[in-house]
């Protein structure tokens, strides 16, 4: 396994790997990673001769008040679980060398970034799309994995990559899980031991929610984050930040059945922001 750290180093082995006729899968992280980054690898390659993952804890996505200095690191540990996955590179680049002395281009993908998280997080998704742009410059990967429990980056990556035209297929990966249904998060580890267990009532809400979808229970989508809120509302430690039923492909607000849908949620247990979603299939009126 090779670590590049170098921007111009990755990008001359990138040429260098495309000059050789070799496809270049890409997995973009932050660090800390968990089984559910670890699939992504193995979805990466399935695509590409060549997996590279990045570690970076990108700064422009994070607000004033959130938790950049708290964000768990673990470089060895990262290291020893991507070499026992077969990736092929890692790319570790330093703050410095993203966002040089001056740095004043950014990318924002304006309606997607809207709704959801972006309501809360000012700023947010356009540090996501700049600094995917950035690391799609620097690795040039043929294919990106990107998970979908955070299902409003996904889709703003694929719309960024839509509408500027760059040649990157983005494979949506499935929320991975604990047994427990909680979706995996580094953000997990910053949960005490009684948050950590009433956190997955959290998945719980949206699990059955969709089930009783599936079952014909709901006539409206105002029904369904009504269920959902007066769920979560039996149990303390959770407060709501919002829940959200929304058109799957563009988040756009839905009245009925007749497309499918998004049921996104966020909460925090304790002082920790979780998030999670399922989607929900349209349904004949």
């Amino acid at each position: 396994m090779q670590i590049i750290k170098s921007v111009s180093s990755m990008q001359k082995t990138a040429l260098s790997l495309k000059k050789k006729g070799r496809s270049i899968s890409f997995v973009p992280t932050m660090g800390y990673l968990h089984e559910g980054h670890l699939r992504l690898v193995d979805i990466a390659r399935e695509y590409g001769d060549i997996v590279v993952v990045s570690i970076f804890v990108n700064p422009t996505q994070f607000g004033p008040k959130e938790d950049l200095s708290r964000y768990p690191r673990d470089i060895k540990g990262d290291l020893s679980k991507l070499r026992k996955r077969g990736t092929d590179i890692v790319f570790m680049p330093d703050s410095d060398s993203i966002y040089p002395s001056e740095y004043q281009t950014y990318i924002e993908v304006t309606e997607i970034s809207k709704p959801l998280c972006g309501r809360f997080r000012p700023g947010h998704f356009r540090g996501v799309a700049t600094v995917v742009a950035k690391l799609f410059n620097i690795v040039m990967p043929d294919t990106a994995v990107f998970g979908k429990k955070d299902y409003q980056q996904y889709l703003l990556i694929r719309k960024m990559t839509e509408d500027l035209n760059m040649p990157v297929r983005i494979i949506g990966a499935e929320t991975v899980r604990e047994e427990d249904g909680l979706a995996m998060s580094s953000r997990n580890s910053y949960l005490s031991k009684e948050e950590r267990g009433i956190s997955a009532r959290f998945a719980d809400s949206l699990y059955i929610a969709s089930g009783l979808y599936r079952k014909g229970k709901f006539s409206s989508p105002s029904m369904i984050t009504r269920f959902v809120r007066d769920y979560l509302k039996k149990f303390r430690g959770i407060r709501v930040q919002y829940v959200d039923i929304l058109n799957a492909s563009n988040l756009k607000p839905v009245s009925d059945f007749s497309q499918d849908m998004v049921l996104a949620a966020a909460v925090f247990v304790g002082k920790t922001r979780l998030i999670d979603n399922r989607l929900l299939k349209a349904r004949c009126q």
